[in-house]
């Protein structure tokens, strides 16, 4: 099934995310190369693709997992969180649509 990963970050949260970006990419592209994930992006703090020194307000992340617990385990061991970079992170179950 697919989970929403939901996340928000503490504020100033610039320099904490460009320091655990790599390790955060990769486990991402795990899920990629898996065919496990569905969208990743962080959500700008301004209207504006590269937001530049405003950073980001936190992340969107929909992949698919075997329950909600594993879900919940991989949210929980981002390295945003041990950055951090997340000061909550929420996990539900989504139900893709469309397209």
């Amino acid at each position: 099934m697919w989970y929403a990963i939901i996340s928000q970050d503490v504020a100033n949260s610039l320099d904490q995310r460009l320091s655990a970006r790599p390790a955060h990419l990769k486990r991402l592209q795990t899920l990629s190369a898996e065919g496990r994930l569905l969208v990743a992006g962080p959500h700008p703090a301004i209207d504006s693709e590269d937001p530049g020194s405003e950073g980001f307000t936190g992340s969107l992340v929909i992949a698919e997992f075997n329950s909600l617990p594993d879900a919940q385990r991989w949210a929980d061991t981002d390295p945003y969180i041990d950055a951090g970079v997340y000061q909550q992170v929420i996990v539900k179950p989504f139900k893709k649509v469309l397209p």
